[in-house]
């Protein structure tokens, strides 16, 4: 015996599995008939007595022994108490009320019933009865019946129909008022809304009913009367705006003044503004728009009613509101606005002196260096410090000395270095190049020494008083170059900022009168920048005679599609007849060498230009280019279609698009390159077609021609201004070390407008790689040269995103500015690679400070705490969520990127604007209190 036996404890072991033996208890069980049902399905006490008391109801109701003594009475009381239970039910998210459960097998009886009342009309108690029968079996229909028969409707269709007869015969039903829609519940409501929605398409589909007609629809429109304020009173705003989306009648949102109030009115409008941009219909789109406006209005909220206004280009609309808004502060805003969007509007006014230089911009270059001040960038950058080329040089081998000597200026390198300082230092008023002395400007040579004296209005931008003592003296230059440079600076210098004096027009007409071919040039693109989006008619009349002339082969038509071009900025989306007439007459009586003419593709830009986000008013213009027998009518066509449509989303024009895109061509493909960049337009600002856009690239790139991939980057830049998105700077580079040269060069120029005023480390990085890579290739060179000029534009503080105001509404003259740019890129070689560089200029009517400001009432500065973070999407979300995530608190003035949003960081100030960007006026709020007030 082990010595630890003793210890050992004798266990027993069954041979039998105890498992096995519990299930055989269980068969034992049930056969002997016990434990039938399991526990959980058997019915409480309480359920239990409800069943049998519904169950009584409804043999009562039905009368099944037809008892002469169960009266109609008797049977309405036992109707009562189910109306009752089913009314007072309660049910949690994953069980159906216990009455609707109880009454399931009974429906059919009730239906039956039903029927058998309808076969004739009865006494008027009978007929009430039938009214309540119907009441119920409307609301058992909703879980019950069958969805494509819409039994929930005609049930309660059948129920109103009743209620009206007894009260034709002086006899109305006391039920009908008590007995309305919302009694039964929500659930109840939304699946009628629901059923509503269908019943109206199948009328219309089916029985051919005029949706313009009320009369058709009249028993529908009764119960959308009902549920529509019901919806509105129960926070479910969205549901309300759904449903008079199916029925065709947004306008009866406008009638429901006890309705919407201070409370709900703005998620109401952000509902509508939201989903205009899924309306493929112009006229839905407009009529959405509308509606918000006017809700706006009534509200006495004309700052958001001008920026609803402004997205539909309503520019009649301005003067009304302005005059209608009697808060001088939101006033002031309004203006703000107003010159941001670079619309031309006077106020008539007995304050007219404060008010006018608002909207004319007056002081926007004060408080920009006042921003660049704050955040201690007023120091010049010379193009060297944006270079860095000591961090691009490798393995200790300087291609700067391997001449030996000195380095050799070239001509190209130089206007490169004029162009990069012009953009650097845009708006600051000083840089190391041009405003010391004039040495630089005869460091290049003819059309670069243009470009030179015009660097001055970028880097004087928007401070016109100042910027014209220090041009003046270039206008009276012995060389002509220098002569049409100082004119282009003034119109530079002019852009999106009106001033009394009107300089820019006063210092031009001579030269767009005058002979030399140079000096109008110039003077047409100063005037097309100046007063981009202004509709100026002095402006048409000085230039509608160069479009017109017809003598003097390639250098007129040269002139011809200058002036078509700037009048296209400056009548912007305004669907001038003149300007648009004059244009389209002058294409048709062109000769087909004025037509090839590489220039000749900025007279279609102007064009359309005018009819920018105009949807179907371009259509009577598209029918007259359709009839000019050359291959640029296509190019036309194209272009001023995807104009029309700009930023609408509109995806059947996407769809037409992208057709004209799958032919297979190599020779005259302009108008496939144009269209490429038309689907960047069309999806521009709605993020689900954008991403879409973004797959559709792919295949482009994967099995079209080149002449549609050498656009790709372009559109995919437009998508994404001053937006460095990775997955974007990503495409981009890839394509930027394509064997093609125009790819890769497009792609360059692409990367700079998708980090254009960000100061992006990642694209400053790759930019400096392919300024090594290419440093033979004089054309790379020189576009890597521009985008490290637009990366660091205004020192990362400017932007040329043509969206404004939280992305909501479209600017026209910065995204004609950005058109220019990106169609003279289909054929660089031509134009910003040969002598008309100067076209890049038209960069500065979309330049903007990307500040948020915050000042006093009497427009002085004035610092405060706001948080910046992440826009959030919180339209249709119920309660307040939050509109802002990641973010970080600052004090004003700060910048903003193009998908961040800011809110005040206190209760102690108000802001005037619902959108805290740009410059905004505060104003102390009365309800705050300090610690020791409230103590």
């Amino acid at each position: 015996m082990a010595p630890n036996d003793k210890d050992a404890v004798e266990l027993t072991a069954s041979t039998s599995d105890p498992k096995k033996n519990d299930s055989s208890k269980d068969k034992k069980k049930k056969k002997n008939g016990k434990d039938d049902k399991p526990e959980e399905d058997a019915l409480s006490d309480e359920d239990q007595a409800l069943k049998e008391r519904l169950d009584t109801c409804v043999s009562t109701i039905t009368n099944e022994k037809s008892e002469a003594s169960v009266t109609i009475g008797i049977r309405q009381k036992a109707l009562d108490v189910i109306i009752t239970e089913l009314r007072t039910a309660t049910s949690s998210m994953t069980s159906v009320p216990k009455p609707l459960k109880f009454l399931r097998p009974h429906f059919a009886i009730l239906k039956k019933l039903h029927a058998e009342f309808e076969a004739e009309t009865k006494d008027n108690e009978t007929i009430e009865f039938r009214a309540r029968v119907a009441d119920v079996l409307s609301v058992l229909a909703m879980t019950m019946g069958k969805p494509e028969e819409r039994e929930s409707l005609q049930f309660k269709l059948g129920a109103t129909k009743d209620y009206q007869l007894l009260e034709s015969r002086n006899a109305p039903s006391t039920h009908m008022v008590g007995d309305n829609l919302g009694s039964w519940g929500h659930e109840f409501v939304r699946s009628l809304a629901g059923e509503i929605g269908q019943e109206y398409n199948a009328r219309i589909i089916n029985d051919g009913a005029d949706p313009d007609e009320d009369a058709p629809f009249k028993d529908l429109l009764g119960m959308v009367d009902v549920i529509v304020p019901f919806h509105i009173s129960h926070n479910a705003e969205a549901e309300a705006i759904d449903l008079l989306i199916e029925v065709q009648r947004l306008k009866i949102l406008l009638g429901l003044d006890d309705a919407i109030d201070e409370k709900n009115y703005e998620r109401i409008c952000m509902y509508l503004l939201k989903t205009s941009d899924f309306m493929s219909d112009p006229e839905d789109y407009l009529e959405m728009l509308e509606t918000a406006f006017e809700i706006y209005k009534k509200q006495e909220m004309y700052f958001d009613a001008l920026r609803v206004a402004l997205r539909m280009s309503n520019t009649e609309a301005i003067p009304g509101l302005l005059e209608s808004c009697k808060d001088t502060l939101m006033k002031k805003q309004m203006c703000l606005l107003l010159g941001r969007h670079r619309v031309n509007v006077e106020v008539e006014d007995d304050d007219d002196e404060e008010y006018n230089p608002l909207i004319g911009n007056e002081r926007l270059s004060e408080y920009f260096l006042k921003l660049a001040q704050d955040l201690d960038v007023m120091d010049s950058k010379t193009p060297e410090d944006i270079y860095k080329s000591h961090l691009a040089e490798t393995g200790g081998f300087s291609r700067r000395r391997d001449t030996g000597g000195a380095q050799v200026d070239s001509a190209r390198a130089n206007l490169a270095s004029t162009f990069v300082n012009a953009f650097v230092n845009a708006g600051f008023g000083q840089d190391k190049l041009m405003t010391p002395d004039s040495e630089w400007l005869y460091k290049n040579k003819d059309h670069g020494m243009m470009s030179a004296a015009a660097s001055l209005g970028s880097i004087l931008l928007w401070n016109v008083e100042e910027g014209l003592t220090q041009i003046d003296k270039f206008l009276y230059s012995s060389e002509e170059y220098v002569k049409a440079g100082a004119a282009l600076a003034v119109g530079i210098l002019s852009s999106g900022v009106r001033n009394d004096a009107d300089p820019a027009l006063a210092l031009l007409t001579e030269h767009i009168e005058g002979d030399s071919h140079v000096m109008k040039c110039a003077a047409c693109t100063g005037l097309g920048i100046a007063y981009a989006g202004s509709a100026r008619e002095d402006v048409m009349e000085l230039l509608i005679p160069v479009i017109e002339s017809s003598d003097g082969g390639p250098t007129k038509m040269m002139e011809v599609c200058q002036a078509g071009l700037a009048l296209g900025l400056v009548f912007v989306g305004s669907c001038d007849d003149s300007v648009g007439g004059a244009i389209v007459q002058r294409l048709m009586e062109a000769t087909e060498d004025e037509l090839n003419h590489t220039h000749a593709r900025f007279l279609c830009l102007g064009l359309a230009l005018l009819f920018l986000g105009q949807t179907e008013k371009a259509d009577g213009m598209l029918e007259a280019l359709r009839t000019i027998e050359h291959k640029i009518s296509k190019y036309a066509v194209v272009m001023l279609e995807t104009c029309a449509y700009a930023g609408s989303g509109n995806v059947l024009k996407v769809q037409e698009v992208l057709h004209q895109c799958a032919e297979h061509l190599t020779e005259d493909a302009e108008h496939q390159m144009a269209a490429v960049i038309g689907l960047g337009l069309i999806t521009l600002g709605e993020e689900v077609g954008a991403e879409m856009m973004l797959r559709t690239f792919d295949h482009l790139l994967h099995y079209c021609e080149l002449p549609i991939k050498r656009a790709v980057p372009l559109s995919l830049a437009l998508l994404h201004i001053s937006n460095p998105d990775f997955a974007v700077i990503d495409q981009l580079s890839r394509l930027s070390h394509d064997p093609d040269t125009e790819i890769s060069q497009n792609a360059i120029l692409g990367l700079g407008l998708v980090s254009a005023g960000t100061n992006n480390s990642r694209v400053a990085g790759l930019l400096r790689q392919l300024s090594e890579f290419y440093n033979k290739e004089a054309g790379h060179v020189f576009c890597v040269r521009i985008a490290q000029g637009m990366l660091h534009m205004g020192k990362g503080l400017i932007t040329i995103n043509p969206f404004h105001s939280d992305g909501m509404i479209l600017n026209g003259p910065a995204l004609g500015g950005i058109l220019v740019l990106l169609h003279s890129c289909l054929d660089l070689k031509s134009t910003i690679l040969d002598k008309s560089h100067y076209l890049l200029y038209y960069l500065t009517c979309a330049m903007n400070p990307r500040m948020l400001i915050t000042v006093n009432e009497d427009m002085s500065l004035r610092p405060v705490t706001v948080r910046v973070g992440q826009a959030v999407e919180t339209v249709g979300q119920a309660g307040k969520p939050k509109r802002i995530t990641g973010f970080q608190t600052h004090q004003t003035p700060v910048l903003l990127q193009a998908k961040e949003r800011a809110e005040l960081g206190t209760e102690e100030v108000l802001a005037v604007s619902s959108v805290l960007e740009g410059i905004v006026i505060l104003k102390d709020n009365p309800e705050y209190e300090t610690e020791g007030e409230s103590k």
